[in-house]
């Protein structure tokens, strides 16, 4: 594919997400998955699921997180940057559009309604994508993963962890067990 059609296939595959989704970053990472995953063919389900892990890792939202590393992936900075756009243009210019109807009509009973049916279906869409991605780790039948998962679950549910000390412990147990799989994959190697 020549660049040019990869950028414009980037651009206005975020660009197409970002506007017809509605609900925040964990709405639009399922539809990610299937543009990039299902349709185009560009990446496997396990990275897609890494490129998601680490948006949802650094700061700020993780559709444009996950877009960016999806560009860069495939086009490098260029990429990250037309996917960026992509992804960012849309909510900006629908947030600008609304705050001025919004002023108009925030206190209308039937808008307040609909914001709360709308609240609903999303939080719908947030349940379904938290159970796609851990049947994914439950299905690896890999006990640290999954017991890092519950782990992380439980102390952010029951005991109110702080995300940033959640996402610390897990890359960190994360990074020891990759060293740890690499290192035994080298010793096999250099036994045979």
């Amino acid at each position: 594919m020549k660049k040019k059609e990869l950028y414009k296939t980037l651009f206005t595959s975020t660009l197409y997400l970002s506007t017809f989704t509605f609900g925040g970053g964990y709405v639009i990472v399922p539809l990610m998955e299937k543009k990039f995953v299902d349709d185009l063919g560009w990446l496997d389900q396990d990275e897609m699921l890494n490129l998601v892990a680490l948006g949802q890792s650094a700061p700020g939202p993780i559709a444009v997180n996950t877009s960016l590393l999806v560009g860069y992936r495939m086009a490098g900075v260029p990429g990250a940057l037309v996917t960026v756009l992509g992804t960012i243009l849309p909510p900006l210019i629908i947030m600008t559009i609304l705050s001025y109807i919004y002023m108009a009509v925030r206190d209308n009973v039937i808008v307040h309604n609909v914001l709360l049916g709308m609240q609903a279906g999303v939080a719908a869409i947030i349940v379904n994508v938290v159970y796609n991605m851990g049947s994914r780790v439950v299905k690896q039948r890999k006990a640290i993963p999954i017991l890092v998962m519950l782990a992380a679950l439980i102390a952010g549910i029951v005991f109110q962890v702080n995300i940033l000390w959640l996402l610390f412990f897990s890359a960190l147990i994360g990074a020891i067990t990759t060293v740890w799989d690499l290192k035994k994959e080298t010793d096999k190697e250099a036994d045979q």
